[in-house]
């Protein structure tokens, strides 16, 4: 599943919490599903800040080398 599928998913869990119509046990097993969603997330960002890291690193030795 990708990123932006991900966060709509979150967007949609704390929906279901906000609204107050489930069961504390629903309520706790959507929240370990968000959970778990956000761990995801946070994993994917780490792989793009590392691949924008590299592109980074490339573009400034290209301007350094211009200097």
């Amino acid at each position: 599943m990708d990123y932006e599928k991900k966060i709509d998913q979150l967007e949609q869990i704390v929906k279901e919490l906000e609204g107050g119509k489930i069961s504390l046990d629903e309520s706790v097993a959507l929240f370990e599903k968000g959970v778990e969603i956000t761990k995801e997330c946070f994993t994917a960002l780490g792989k793009y800040k590392g691949k924008i890291a590299v592109v980074q690193g490339e573009i400034d030795k290209l301007f350094k080398d211009e200097e």
